[in-house]
């Protein structure tokens, strides 16, 4: 049955480390209406991090000296762009190992209680997601970014919980334009504890990367494995502005502290949409030749069986022989899936031409087909 993740007395900050609540709380405003579920959370969220040093020791003992796959694959590009039917459409293939959602939430308690706490997250979840009715349970192939803002108080997520500071996030923790070394260095051990103990959890050899934010931080992945791959997403803009419009709206809500309107989230989702374009084409020429593919979700989902095939070959992921059957059924069983069909309102289009002009021009989307 579960619980209504819209009217959830709390937000996910109950999983993340002490640390990490202090680091995204410490100094931000918390508005009238949000009071009790702040202090609920902060209750919760001291209690369990009570955990954090039995998984501490127990991740050192376990993965602290193992050594990272060098050429993970990041699948990336805006949010809304498809990543999330790519991402699953891979994590067939045993070779990967992924985040998942139950690791998402509770990043810090892997190694000890795991059964017990996730046992109380699928009560809260939702079967499918409202954005897009795509299939949602604990061992899911999930977009790390979750995990991080709960491990890390230096992830673009935490804007979920604080969106009046959507700008100091999305320069800091985004696109990495103001970040301090200090806070980088902190970031990247955080993500490769995720990146080991995703691996582990899910049996795999080679982490598989599903993650708009890190559209952003070509440069900084680069720095860590300097042989990633990437498959980087692209999708008519009209349905990017409507579908984010409504998985930002509902994810929000129950996550946030503070007030915040929808006007002001279509601004933040304009500005965000530019700058994480344009910091992407700034940076993507960092990526070694033959480890980088680019396309359209629309071309992808058209033949995702044979494009799948397409970029392996390109990228020489390797592995397809034993994977192809199990990608394969996967596709099948997607062919009668319903998205949610949009009727872009007037003032969509109109945004778009305004604003995001030079994503319909470069990417050959018609400026007259809305479709």
């Amino acid at each position: 049955m579960g619980f209504k993740f819209q009217n959830l007395p709390v937000n996910t900050l109950v999983g993340a480390s002490w640390s990490t609540f202090k680091g995204v709380c410490q100094g931000r405003r918390v508005d009238k209406g949000y009071k009790t579920k702040y202090h609920l959370t902060k209750i919760i969220c001291r209690i369990l991090s009570s955990l954090n040093f039995w998984e501490d020791k127990r991740y050192k003992k376990r993965l602290g000296k193992v050594e990272l796959n060098d050429s993970p694959l990041f699948i990336i590009g805006h949010w809304r762009s498809g990543t999330t039917f790519v991402h699953n459409v891979f994590a067939c293939d045993k070779q990967f190992g992924y985040t998942s959602t139950y690791q998402t939430v509770f990043p810090f308690i892997m190694f000890t209680l795991k059964g017990f706490f996730k046992k109380m997250t699928a009560l809260a979840m939702p079967k499918k997601r409202e954005a897009d009715n795509m299939e949602l349970n604990n061992d899911q192939p999930q977009e790390e970014e979750f995990a991080m803002s709960n491990m890390s108080p230096y992830s673009f997520y935490n804007f979920w919980v604080f969106p009046q500071d959507t700008e100091e996030y999305r320069s800091k923790y985004l696109l990495f334009e103001t970040i301090s070394d200090e806070e980088k260095a902190s970031f990247r051990e955080c993500y490769e504890r995720l990146i080991k103990t995703s691996v582990w959890n899910t049996n795999g050899k080679r982490y598989l990367s599903k993650n708009p934010p890190n559209t952003g931080r070509i440069k900084f992945l680069l720095e860590m494995f300097p042989n990633a791959k990437f498959i980087y997403l692209v999708r008519n803009p009209y349905t990017i502005l409507e579908s984010t419009r409504n998985f930002f709206s509902k994810t929000i809500q129950p996550l946030k502290f503070q007030d915040y309107t929808n006007e002001e989230l279509d601004k933040d989702i304009l500005e965000t949409y530019t700058r994480l374009y344009n910091r992407y084409e700034a940076d993507k020429n960092l990526i070694p030749e033959g480890n980088l593919v680019e396309l359209r979700f629309e071309d992808f989902e058209a033949d995702p069986f044979g494009k799948t095939k397409e970029i392996y070959e390109k990228l020489n992921l390797g592995g397809w022989e034993e994977a192809q059957d199990a990608i394969k059924a996967y596709i099948g069983k997607k062919k009668g899936h319903k998205k949610n069909a949009y009727k872009y309102k007037p003032e969509t289009i109109e945004l778009v031409d305004k604003h995001w002009d030079y994503a319909l021009k470069q990417w050959n989307y018609d400026l007259g087909n809305k479709d």
